[in-house]
This record gives C-alpha cells, structure tokens and sequence, in this order.
C-alpha cells in the first residue's frame, strides 16, 4: 500500500477498504494463498504483519531478544501451569470475533490442548493474553489493547523491553473499550497471574526480562 493511498485514508479520500471476515482468512490458509505459520494476524478484518523487531527498517521473523523474552515466559509459565485446569499457548491464533485472529505471543488457555481440537480458543477460554513489544509498542498499547479489552479478555500484559517492564492490564470493560486497572511493574517487583478457582501466582519480571 502505497504512502498516497495511506494519506488518502487518512483523509478519508479513498474509497472504503474491504474487510475479509474470519471464513474467507481461513480459506485464503486453505488454499494455501497464504501460507500456514506465515507472520500474518487478522484484525479488525485486514492482513496485518506481525512485528517481532526491524532490521534496517524491515519486518523480520523475531529479534534475538524478543525470541528469549518468549522462551523465559514460555518455561516461567509452563512451569506453574496446573494439568488439565489451563495450558499455554504460544505464537498461536485466538478466535476474538468474525473479523480479527490474533496470535499473541503468549496466552493462558482453560482446559487442555485437546479441547481445542476443531477450533481455536476464543475469548471465554482466554485467561491471559501476552505481547512482547519493542517496535510494536504503541500498536500494542493500542490496537491490541482494545481488541482484548472489547471481548472481556481478564489480564493483558505488555512485556515492554523498551523500559525494562511489565505493562499489566485488568478488569476489562468490553463497552468502554479499557481496562479499568493498569500497573506497571519494574524488575523488582512482580506480576501476579490470576486464574478462577486457584491462588494467585507472582511472577518476578526479573525473571522475564
């Protein structure tokens, strides 16, 4: 897409885009135009390239320490995960609505990975949602927080390895669009994850980060 036609948008110029709905996404895998496990998320309707990091000015698979942050988390989190109660999902697609499939970095599922094996977890399964930002911080704080936000997603952390913290978001109110209770928490102090039914669990940042 061309910087004219972003400007045209912008200023509302250009025709309206089309979105594609979740089936046609789907088909587009199936049919292999867009080819599976490839860096592409659906939001709000439109093929957005997932940003793992730049390298002169260039999308790339994932940063060195992006990839680290993810496997840190991916072992922190698995190691407290209780059997059968929830799971982690990693880098892979959640159903949010008929126009957006995105795959955070990280997310706590309910129930085994057997449950989910003629659909992806939507978002009454979704317990947390996790993003590692660097370059897509702002999208993150933004797109990606009132998507989660809009379906009632309960926790929302933003790993921000810009500052060296963890952005934690709670309490959503899908009508507002927010979350009501936001903190940021630096590498002295934990975060706490919170499942249904179960103590809540403290997670050192400096182990994260």
């Amino acid at each position: 897409m061309t910087a004219n036609l972003l400007e045209q948008l912008a200023a509302g110029k250009a025709p309206p885009l089309v979105q594609l709905n979740l089936d046609q996404y789907h088909e587009m895998i199936r049919d292999g135009i867009l080819p599976e496990g490839s860096p592409i998320e659906l939001i709000d309707g439109f093929l957005i390239h997932k940003d793992r990091g730049t390298k002169d000015s260039k999308p790339i698979g994932h940063g060195p320490r992006h990839a680290l942050v993810v496997k840190q988390l991916q072992e922190l989190l698995s190691g407290i995960a209780n059997a059968g109660r929830w799971h982690l999902s990693v880098q892979l697609p959640v159903t949010l609505t008929n126009f957006s499939e995105p795959e955070p970095d990280l997310a706590v599922i309910r129930g085994r990975p057997a449950d989910y094996a003629t659909r992806h977890p939507g978002p009454g399964d979704i317990l947390l949602a996790i993003e590692v930002a660097d370059t897509s911080l702002t999208y993150d704080r933004t797109t990606k927080l009132k998507l989660y936000a809009s379906v009632g997603i309960p926790q929302y952390w933003i790993v921000n390895l810009r500052d060296n913290v963890v952005e934690v978001f709670e309490d959503p109110r899908p009508t507002e669009i927010k979350y009501f209770r936001q903190d940021v928490s630096a590498r002295n102090a934990s975060v706490w994850l919170r499942c249904p039914g179960e103590e809540a669990v403290a997670v050192a940042v400096s182990e994260i980060l």
